[in-house]
């Protein structure tokens, strides 16, 4: 037997007590006997059985109970009277409240374990728990990251054998070029070489792709599958939610119909364990506060019997619960009442519009009841509901009604283990935004935007809607340099817009949300971490508490103000060569324009203002010393810095380069990437 004695007992005493629930109910609404009772009593010996094989005694005598008060029935088919019904239900609710009990009081069971039970599940059916099956969504989600890192590498692979395609070609074609320094045998075996490192990297490139492909198309699958195994149906929460309504309206003195609708529809555990609370709540003040008395709706000209209903729909991937009752909806007049102490007039309280002082109940701490009592009275039941909302970045509505009801609904995520998500880029720092709060990605012009000292705006559908930097979201120092035009992503959070204004859009990706400890103090901007392709943290970003910072004027983080940076001018004669510096210069954000040679290269920087030149020593015509001695004189040209970038590598040379005015002398055989971007930024001063 497991360490703790009761770990799958829970499972099965839990299954079981919803059934008997549901049945007791079924009987209590005058359900055939002849039917429903042979199942029950099978299913209270079961409980019975199990009950005694971990040593439960309060569970067993009770579900012994259960079988007593059937008996009488079980052979006539006859159904029991409604006083055995409703003492089927107390006793099916004092078993619930026992199960609940196990694990915070000392266990029963005697100090020796029994002895392991014969495997009492059908061999097609195991139970797994969610803990488990969260560690494989992880490993499963966390090897989706790595496929998408091994994907980049594979573009990159690509890439390069394009550039390979290119050098053959040039060396193909360039043999008077090259024919002074390398010698006509030296030229063909180069060639050959080229040819053989493009006729090897092309066919590798295909297989690593196709074989990548298929993996993240497994992955895929299996993510899915397992993701649905850890979904239970939304009716898990129904029996305890038709407890609480029978309880509230016996104590209180009314008649309540209870109905589900959507119960087949599936979520996460941990969100319907999370939401259960908020559940609870929300039909119990649909009982203490909107259904009427007998009396009071017969007056009304309604049945007897009021109605309230859990309907679960499915929108994607979020589940609305909604709880609909047909009572008095909504007393206007005593929200005003309980109001008036949070105005600081009463005139300001009975100003408030229906739906301000609708919002003003989702605050929680106001309460319409004359006193305090088991069922309501304190105001904090939509305190509870606000909270979990907030936990589980749900969204709620209320809808009233004077005389015909209410309606709160509120609206979770299906699972809060992964997120499709937008990656976007700030700064240098990239950061996930769940793609179900992104309504629109815009590209706007600085003339879209109105900016004022306090916070930025702009036109959306109509309506003003604020502009929010991400730079800004995430308090970053940064230097301000308005650009000719910026990414938009328009999000949305309980039906409130905003726009986050972005460095850079990086495409999308499914991560493994992992939550950050609440003692961190971290910004309500920020939902919590993934994990990327090369193992380092990523942050996700909280829609809801983006859309609540811009419509708050977050202040701009703003270290210095500076100018846009000019374009960078690459002059090379190898397509090459220039391709490569081009690609690497743009994706770190840079404007760029190549050249060919040291005169197109005159032209060009005599004609727009440049930020930089990269410049290569051997080219036809001038070369690069002379391209640099010549900027270097020019009245125009001699603020802007030169490196050189070449494949000259004696100290010579470089004593030639630094003579001539150059900056930086980077050697090809030694390029480094990051070392060139750091030099860059460091010479134009960003």
């Amino acid at each position: 037997m497991p360490q703790d004695p009761y770990r799958y007992f829970r499972t099965e005493a839990g299954e079981i007590i919803d059934q008997l629930t549901r049945g007791a109910g079924d009987l209590a609404r005058g359900a055939a006997g002849e039917t429903v009772v042979p199942h029950l009593l099978r299913l209270a010996h079961t409980l019975k059985g199990a009950a005694h094989v971990v040593k439960h005694k309060t569970i067993a005598g009770l579900a012994h109970q259960f079988e007593d008060v059937l008996m009488p029935f079980s052979k006539s088919g006859a159904a029991p009277p409604p006083e055995n019904a409703s003492r089927l239900l107390r006793l099916a609710d004092e078993m619930a409240r026992e199960l609940s009990d196990i694990g915070r009081t000392a266990p029963e069971p005697e100090a020796q374990p029994p002895a392991p039970t014969a495997f009492e599940e059908t061999f097609d059916t195991v139970r797994v728990d969610i803990a488990q099956m969260d560690e494989m969504l992880r490993g499963v989600a966390q090897s989706a990251v790595q496929v998408n890192g091994l994907k980049e590498h594979i573009a990159d692979l690509g890439r390069t054998a394009g550039l390979a395609a290119l050098l053959w070609e040039q060396l193909d074609s360039g043999g008077e070029r090259y024919g002074g320094g390398i010698s006509p045998a030296a030229l063909t075996k180069a060639r050959a070489m080229a040819e053989d490192l493009h006729a090897a990297l092309k066919p590798l490139h295909g297989t690593l792709a196709f074989s990548a492909g298929q993996l993240e198309r497994e992955l895929d699958r299996i993510r899915d599958a397992a993701s649905a195994l850890r979904l239970v149906p939304a009716n898990a929460v129904f029996p305890i939610l038709e407890r609480a309504v029978r309880n509230s309206a016996q104590t209180l003195g009314k008649q309540v119909i209870f109905e589900t609708a959507g119960g087949e529809n599936s979520l996460d555990a941990h969100v319907l364990a999370a939401l259960r609370d908020a559940l609870l709540h929300m039909v119990r003040n649909a009982v203490a506060h909107g259904i009427e008395t007998p009396a009071e709706r017969k007056a009304a000209g309604k049945s007897e019997s009021g109605k309230v209903t859990v309907r679960v729909v499915r929108h994607g991937n979020r589940v609305a619960f909604a709880c609909i009752d047909d009572g008095r909806g909504f007393d206007v007049a005593a929200l005003r009442r309980a109001a008036a102490p949070r105005s600081s007039t009463t005139s300001a309280a009975e100003s408030l519009a229906p739906e301000e002082l609708v919002r003003l109940i989702l605050r929680g701490g106001i309460t319409t009841s004359g006193g305090v009592s088991e069922i309501s009275g304190r105001g904090i039941g939509m305190d509870i509901v606000r909270q979990t909302a907030a936990r589980l970045k749900a969204d709620v509505h209320v809808v009233t009604e004077p005389g015909a009801g209410a309606t709160i609904e509120i609206t979770v995520p299906v699972s809060l283990l992964s997120v499709d998500a937008v990656v976007v880029e700030s700064a240098g720092m990239a950061a996930s935004l769940p793609i179900n709060a992104v309504q629109e990605i815009l590209r706007l012009r600085e003339a879209d935007i109105a900016r004022n000292r306090v916070a930025d705006s702009i036109v959306y559908e109509g309506h003003a809607i604020p502009l929010l930097a991400l730079s800004d979201a995430l308090r970053q120092q940064v230097t301000s340099r308005r650009a000719a035009s910026v990414s938009a992503v328009v999000i949305r959070s309980s039906g409130k817009l905003a726009a986050l204004a972005v460095d850079r859009l990086l495409g999308t990706a499914t991560v493994v949300l992992r939550p950050i400890a609440p003692f961190a103090g971290i910004d309500p901007v920020i939902a919590g971490v993934s994990i990327d392709a090369e193992g380092n943290p990523q942050i996700v970003l909280d829609p809801a508490g983006l859309v609540d910072a811009a419509g708050g004027g977050r202040p701009r983080q703003v270290a210095s103000t500076a100018p846009p940076i000019a374009p960078v001018l690459v002059i090379d004669d190898s397509l090459t060569t220039r391709m490569l510096e081009q690609s690497i210069l743009e994706s770190a954000g840079y404007e760029v324009d190549t050249a060919t040679s040291g005169e197109e290269a005159l032209d060009k920087a005599r004609a727009r203002n440049y930020s930089l030149f990269v410049v290569d020593v051997e080219m036809p015509g001038m070369n690069g010393f002379e391209f640099i001695t010549r900027t270097r004189s020019d009245p125009a040209l001699g603020s802007i810095p030169a490196i050189l970038v070449t494949s000259r590598s004696s100290d010579q040379d470089r004593r030639l380069g630094m003579k001539s005015g150059a900056r930086a002398y980077v050697v090809k055989s030694e390029f480094d990437q990051g070392a060139l971007l750091q030099t860059i930024n460091g010479l134009v001063g960003r």
